[in-house]
């Protein structure tokens, strides 16, 4: 491994301090001392490197791009895809869960590169408060160099002086060499979270890479399924605006569910087309991303799917169901913090009720999951799928807003996390989704 200059004189004073060697290694342990006198002044404060490491992340997240010979490469796979929709689901459910996979790697390093910054911080704090012992046992080593003890072979005369010296030196170099030891510990360490820190920022652009290709292919993915769509679905646009109708007559998200109640009765299921019940379905017990890709209608009723739920998107849960909103009231669902630009989708298979702005949920998608349940995600920046559509647990159905370049350069990242709303209703009320999960949030 490369060791930058200051690196090979850290690891010669401390081998110096290791060996113990006569009182000529007095001026590597002043060189010792003085360096970590002085390493305080090159680092910052944990939270002050936290933002900046952040905010270099999110810069190289937005920056990074795959060369157009790749993206010639990933457009060919996609052509050669199987025209059937058996195909195309299934490369979108694969595909989202790599992109999906790629964000929690992201969520690891940042984790422990955050450990690291703070140990960092820890140690820097630890030679500040030994600053003032730091100078003195320096000043006497500086004294030692200069007036080093005479050597009684060389002038007996001197006899005298070298007695006083070595009571002088009994009493100081015994606790110069204990302080000498553990500062010497102290910096190998600071020393391995520097080299530490380096090979997560590698990790980091690797990530960020394979990250970018995902990306990439996803929205081919995703452009390739609206052509699709289109080439069937030409009485889908009126149906559109249709609903653009409805969502400004409806004054609450109660109101306009119980509009599409009212259309398609109590149980639900949106079928632009006649449809097998059950094709497609899965063995009982079986998570849905495991069930057929070519299935047109819900694998198993919604209310067997307890537990088999996967996640719309990665994230922190910051608002729980029940708990206290931001306005005052009970949260009828729960909010997720994600990845800027995190991919959302569908957690369970349905109809796509709803797709488009609403008042102040911004982009709102309602999946009519059968038998009375639907889903409502809220928050996206953009969806990806319209009304009538049957989207499979796993499919992506949108994304999360992604923040400019500017901003990213001066705001950490933990402060441009976008929220995703998501709730479950059975009829006219809302549920709580967590015994649904797979995994929890």
């Amino acid at each position: 491994m490369h060791r930058t200059p200051f690196s090979q004189f850290i690891s010669r004073a401390v081998l110096t301090v290791r060996c113990r060697p006569p009182l000529p290694g007095v001026t590597a342990l002043a060189l010792l001392f003085s360096m970590a006198w002085a390493l305080p002044t090159l680092t910052q404060d944990a939270a002050a490197e936290q933002a900046r490491w952040q905010a270099e992340l999110m810069q190289l997240l937005l920056e990074i791009d795959i060369t157009e010979e790749r993206q010639t490469e990933l457009r060919q796979e996609i052509a050669e895809l199987d025209s059937d929709r058996a195909a195309l689901n299934q490369a979108l459910i694969e595909t989202n869960q790599n992109v999906q996979q790629l964000e929690r790697d992201l969520d690891l390093i940042e984790a422990r590169m955050d450990a690291l910054i703070v140990e960092e911080a820890d140690l820097n704090r630890v030679f500040r408060e030994r600053r003032n012992v730091l100078a003195e046992v320096l000043a006497v080593l500086q004294r030692m160099g200069r007036a080093p003890p005479p050597a009684i072979i060389i002038q007996p005369e001197d006899a005298l002086a070298a007695v006083r010296s070595a009571i002088l030196l009994g009493a100081v170099v015994s606790e110069i060499w204990t302080e000498a030891e553990a500062l010497a510990v102290d910096i190998e360490r600071l020393i391995a979270l520097r080299q530490e820190q380096e090979t997560e920022r590698a990790l980091v652009i690797e990530a960020a890479n394979d990250m970018a290709e995902q990306h990439q292919r996803l929205e081919l993915l995703v452009e390739e399924r609206r052509q699709a769509l289109d080439q069937t679905g030409e009485s889908l646009r009126a149906e559109q605006e249709r609903l653009g109708a409805l969502a400004l007559e409806a004054q609450t998200l109660e109101e306009l569910i119980g509009a599409f109640e009212i259309e398609n009765g109590p149980d639900g299921g949106v079928q632009l087309a006649a449809v097998e019940p059950g094709a497609g379905a899965i063995e009982p017990g079986l998570p849905l991303l495991f069930g057929e890709a070519d299935r047109i209608s819900p694998a198993l009723p919604f209310a067997s799917a307890r537990g088999l739920l996967p996640r719309p998107a990665n994230g922190d849960l910051i608002i729980g169901y029940g708990a206290e909103d931001d306005l005052g009231g009970l949260s009828q669902g729960i909010s997720i913090a994600t990845r800027p630009g995190a991919r959302v989708a569908a957690p369970a298979d349905g109809w796509v009720e709803f797709a488009g702005p609403y008042r102040s949920y911004g982009n709102l998608l309602i999946i009519d999951a059968g038998g009375g349940y639907r889903i409502v995600l809220a928050g996206m920046e953009r969806i990806d799928v319209q009304r009538g559509q049957f989207v499979l647990a796993g499919e992506p159905v949108g994304a999360m807003r992604s923040p400019q370049v500017a901003a990213a350069a001066d705001v950490a990242l933990g402060m441009l996390r976008p929220v995703l709303y998501v709730e479950f209703r059975r009829d006219s009320d809302s549920i709580n989704p967590d015994p649904w999960w797979a995994d929890p949030y």
